[in-house]
């Protein structure tokens, strides 16, 4: 019960912080709206899709988890800001849990992206895409999860870092084969076998192939399961590991 209301007391610190502040809300979604806009039109004739409802159904889902990673990963800067602001030097003399100051943190990440991957969904269904509300709403799930581990990730790696210096080039390293192997943009059934396999190496590959199976209405394929059992291991994972780096910087 403590550690859910802590979670609960941190998470409406940084919901406030947010509100008081929404422009960075409509600054993280204006980039995947442009690609909405502007590319989406043209992947009809470059996929051979015989409507372009199919070929937003193909690419909104890619979209989408390509907002979950970046807005993700990204999180950590506001973090480094904090530190030095003495926010989190003061946190070592109250009561709250350690894993409650990254759970906060990490559930304005979740439902500030959600609130995105609404917008962007609505944009998309004026293109006639159509998707059925139970399926996108397990696809909201695994975006949660994807957002989870990698605002985690990124809070962890801000503690060991210390600098955006540091952070943003790290970050960037590890963003671009992360996109690139995993089909966000065009399904990676158009490349070579080698790089096929090469990407099914890569965990966000099966939560992108997971997420268009959703919005195609395949429930019963096996890269939701798989997808979604693999990025909420890896989402614990990087909440475990986040969670000691807390533990270590705030004593």
């Amino acid at each position: 019960m403590k550690l859910a209301r802590d979670t609960w007391l941190i998470f409406q610190r940084q919901a406030q912080l947010l509100l008081r502040n929404p422009v960075w809300v409509f600054v993280g979604v204006f980039q995947p709206v442009m690609y909405l806009l502007l590319f989406a039109p043209l992947l009809k004739p470059a996929l051979n899709a015989p409507t372009q409802a199919a070929a937003y159904k193909i690419f909104v889902p890619g979209l989408l988890v390509l907002l979950a990673i970046f807005g993700g990963l990204f999180q950590g800067f506001g973090l480094i800001a904090e530190l030095r602001a003495g926010v989190i030097e003061r946190s070592r003399v109250t009561p709250v849990s350690r894993l409650a100051l990254l759970l906060g943190r990490s559930l304005r990440d979740v439902v500030s992206l959600i609130s995105q991957a609404v917008i962007i969904t609505v944009l998309a269904f004026l293109f006639d895409l159509r998707v059925f509300i139970g399926y996108l709403l397990l696809a909201y799930l695994m975006l949660a999860l994807i957002a989870l581990m990698t605002s985690a990730v990124s809070y962890g790696v801000a503690l060991k870092v210390k600098s955006e210096d540091a952070l943003a080039p790290l970050m960037n390293t590890v963003a671009q084969p992360v996109l690139l192997l995993s089909g966000i943009l065009l399904p990676l059934t158009f490349a070579p076998g080698w790089l096929q396999g090469v990407a099914k190496w890569n965990p966000f590959s099966w939560a992108v192939d997971g997420t268009r199976a959703l919005f195609d209405g395949d429930l019963g394929n096996d890269n939701v399961w798989q997808g979604l059992g693999i990025i909420a291991v890896l989402a614990v994972a990087g909440v475990v590991w986040a969670a000691r780096q807390f533990a270590r910087s705030v004593r």
